[in-house]
């Protein structure tokens, strides 16, 4: 039987012993297309960027230098610079009911320093809105290396003028671990250390007051004119008027004030009498969520009440700036 299978192959066809072998060989030659199509498609096209770690492991390779290390992060939210730096410029340092988001209505929702902005001749003064949603009085200034109030303190000079709003985001627990930016109630001098959770850094905790004072004072120091404002009210209501803050946030605000003989605009009690006079059904579209964050025409009534404010100080810093507007307002009369 052996012998009669070697006469038997050894009498195919040329073309019979090709087809036995083609098989193998077009598997052969498949594969090695497909090893060098990817080598050429797994290198960057002439001149194209390499991953950081690449272009890294070449240079060293080449005795180059290393590639420097990446960027510092960019700030959370680009703040803006006063437009002409030979005016006056009327600061805003607050939390999202001054500024919302990038200050352009996303989601409905609108701080009154953006309105604001129409109640002064920008030709005469510079309106610069740096208040940052979600922050308070305390994390406004303790991002180490570039913290709001350090870069806005920065561009101060003598005659301008700041407003400061903070309280909606003071309270809480100082190293809670989702945000860390409660402050101690109250305006004396205790603390609290913690390790920051988000920061990772120790930290020495104070009161609410404590760091409206600072803001004013280093405002004082680079010859600014600080504003305290007390927090704008929710729209919360009893018995058929609006929830004051005056025994917590809207009181200290004006204790420090009063501490630091500096301007007081009580926003809280100027804006929730308003909200009074118009009633709960009136009051509702001025609002953009349940109850912190105002719409657009919410806004404009409390930049409105800001003016209104202002003008009633014993000697408004502003009063020589405002647009036609902002004149047209009335003082608020307590």
């Amino acid at each position: 039987m052996g012998a009669m299978n070697s006469i038997s192959h050894s009498g195919y066809s040329s073309r019979q012993r090709l087809s036995l072998t083609f098989p193998p060989l077009l598997l052969v030659l498949v594969v090695l297309s497909f090893v060098a199509w990817h080598s050429i498609m797994a290198q960057p096209p002439t001149g194209a960027a390499q991953p950081p770690a690449a272009a890294a492991t070449q240079a060293g390779t080449a005795g180059a230098v290393a590639a420097p290390a990446a960027a510092p992060r960019p700030p959370r939210i680009p703040l803006p610079v006063p437009a002409n730096p030979k005016l006056p410029t009327l600061f805003l340092v607050g939390d999202s009911t001054v500024r919302n988001g990038q200050g352009d209505g996303a989601g409905g929702q609108w701080g009154w320093g953006e309105p604001l902005v129409d109640d002064f001749d920008t030709t005469k003064i510079n309106v610069v809105n740096r208040a940052i949603g979600g922050l308070s009085s305390r994390t406004y200034m303790n991002r180490p290396g570039g913290d709001p109030w350090a870069s806005t303190l920065a561009m101060i000079k003598p005659g301008d003028v700041v407003m400061i709003q903070f309280g909606h985001n003071d309270e809480g627990k100082p190293d809670d671990p989702s945000r860390a930016r409660a402050t101690l109630p109250g305006v004396g001098e205790e603390t609290v250390e913690i390790e920051n959770p988000l920061l990772k850094m120790h930290e020495t905790v104070h009161t609410y007051g404590w760091y409206i004072r600072k803001i004013v004072t280093d405002t004082k120091a680079k010859g600014g004119i600080p504003i305290v404002c007390s927090l704008i009210p929710r729209k919360l209501w009893q018995d058929g008027k609006i929830i004051r803050n005056t025994a917590n946030y809207a009181g200290w605000a004006r204790q420090v004030a009063t501490q630091e003989n500096v301007g007081f605009v009580d926003l809280n009690e100027i804006i929730a009498r308003r909200y009074d006079v118009l009633g709960e059904a009136a009051v509702e579209p001025l609002f953009g969520d349940p109850h912190t964050h105002t719409s657009r025409a919410g806004a404009e009534l409390n930049a409105e009440c800001v003016v209104s404010g202002l003008k009633a100080l014993r000697n408004d810093p502003v009063a020589k700036y405002f647009s036609a507007k902002g004149a047209a307002v009335k003082p608020y009369i307590e």
